[in-house]
């Protein structure tokens, strides 16, 4: 019961964080999306794209170093845990360096020869590509300091930099709103590089005062740890590589065939999804270290518990939040940025979130891959199907059909890779048939209903604003009952219930 107390108690400050955040985020993108225009906004978009799509290297190491941090503090040795952290310091500085020169060859010459830039932005595209450089260096070194916060569950420190920092990037927007002689692409990126910096400063300065003996760097020549860790990541990197070619890689495959509109378009579904995302990613972040160390402390039947749990309780938090964007898009995008939209925004807005639908549901079950180590098969199977979405997403353009297409077909093969995700864990974790047909029996009722929903509110475009009240405040209503009803057991129930209410009477 420990643990569970730990990761609301961890998930309560993380929503704290959330909910300022997401207000935050939401404003600031619609005032960001105001004052740079619909073909900056895209570019910017973009460019970044590009620069992330080099940081595959950087996105497989973030998981090797979080997953050994975890191990290694159930040992509870500072020395070996400062030997993983001084390790993966060493390698984030390593992988900076390969960033920085695929960036300024191959990214250079993509930017500047194959993407459709128009001609009079390709200069500020080029100085934000640069700024962009820079800041992914930041947080590509930044990202041990981030991993061991987590590892120590110190989350009320994690909420609290996560406020700050969307506080700074709403600051900015209001900058950006005065009258400014310079190119405000190329300002909004310089002050979100100088955000990027001080916020990587504070986590640094946090780590080496509160966790010294683990965070203090020590240059070792530990080839055992080395080759660990880059073992792992490795097969990690194929993952990374998949993800990377559905997303960026895509981003960049409909600017060549549509233009820096369809970026716009992208930038703000995404920008939509990853604010209702995030609370589902905190929750995430809060089961993770528990997941990893109760694998590594052998306790495997309080592990399966949390894997299938987190699962659900993600899908069904990502869900309550999601509904008003299935039910009413386009009034909600109209409201929140006005009536001059990107073309598809709304369409590719509910796509989106039905990927991420299946995010929800499997990001605990590639924690626990993680946690017990063999992920070679894993991790080539699970790319294989995600890196299908390039060709398929290029043959559909080519052909001229919609470009709403490409997102449809991340949501099939996202689906595939959930059947599979669960199937390998199963093999792994010797799941019950009742553990299994339990799991299966609560949230696919929860799903259909949501199938349901989408499917009948798939052409809503009501304006009157007690309708859309009235037909989000339906949905959400059925949607909570059934998931109490259906879709968690009584004993989680009551224990969630006893919780809350023991810390209300305190």
């Amino acid at each position: 019961m420990s643990n569970a107390n730990t990761i609301v108690k961890n998930t309560s400050f993380l929503y704290i964080r959330m909910i300022i955040n997401i207000v935050i985020t939401l404003y600031t993108s619609r005032i960001v999306l105001q004052t740079l225009g619909v073909t900056d906004y895209g570019i910017y978009n973009l460019v970044g794209g590009v620069v992330v799509l080099f940081s595959f290297l950087n996105n497989a190491m973030t998981n090797t170093t979080q997953r050994f941090l975890n191990y290694e503090i159930v040992s509870r040795v500072k020395e070996r845990v400062n030997n993983v952290f001084s390790m993966s310091l060493n390698i984030h500085i390593l992988i900076s360096l390969i960033v920085i020169i695929l960036s300024e060859t191959i990214g250079l010459w993509f930017l500047n020869y194959k993407l459709a830039i128009p001609e009079q932005r390709i200069g500020a595209a080029n100085i934000v590509y640069q700024l962009s450089v820079l800041t992914t260096i930041i947080n590509i070194i930044r990202i041990p300091y981030n991993a061991i916060i987590i590892a120590k569950e110190r989350m009320s420190f994690y909420a609290f930099l996560g406020i700050l920092e969307s506080s700074m990037k709403l600051l900015i927007a209001f900058i950006l709103l005065m009258p400014i002689k310079y190119d405000l692409l190329v300002f909004y990126s310089v002050l979100l590089l100088i955000v990027t910096v001080l916020v990587a400063a504070f986590f640094v300065l946090y780590c080496n005062r509160v966790f010294y003996d683990e965070c203090k760097y020590v240059f070792k020549r530990d080839q055992k740890l080395f080759k660990q860790l880059l073992s792992f990541s490795g097969w990690s990197l194929f993952g990374q590589v998949a993800v990377l070619g559905s997303t960026q890689g895509i981003n960049m495959v409909l600017n060549i065939f549509i233009g820096v509109a369809i970026n716009a378009t992208m930038g703000i579904a995404n920008q939509v999804n990853a604010a209702i995302y995030n609370f589902i990613s905190n929750m995430q972040v809060a089961f993770n270290p528990q997941i990893v160390q109760t694998y590594a402390g052998g306790k495997f039947q309080e592990h399966k518990y949390l894997v299938l749990n987190a699962s659900k309780f993600s899908l069904y938090l990502f869900l309550i939040l999601a509904v008003p964007f299935l039910v009413c898009p386009q009034f909600i995008l109209h409201a929140w940025l006005g009536k001059s939209l990107p073309p598809y925004v709304a369409t590719f807005t509910q796509i989106i979130i039905l990927n991420s639908i299946i995010n929800a549901m499997v990001g605990s079950f590639w924690m626990s891959v993680n946690a017990i180590g063999n992920i070679k098969t894993y991790q080539l199977i699970v790319s294989f199907i995600i890196l299908l979405s390039l060709p398929i997403s290029y043959l559909f353009l080519k052909n001229g059909f919609p470009p709403y297409y490409v997102l449809f077909t991340n949501v099939v093969l996202n689906f595939l890779t959930y059947i599979y995700r669960f199937w390998y864990i199963n093999k792994k974790l010797n799941f019950t048939r009742k553990e299994v047909l339990v799991y299966f029996r609560e949230i696919s009722s929860v799903l259909i209903y949501v199938g349901l929903v989408v499917y009948l509110f798939r052409n809503n475009e009501e304006n009157d604003l007690w309708k859309v009240v009235f037909y989000v405040v339906i949905v959400e209503i059925v949607l909570v009952s059934l998931i109490l009803l259906v879709g968690v057991s009584r004993k989680d129930f009551y224990r969630i219930k006893d919780y809350i209410f023991n810390k209300l009477k305190k």
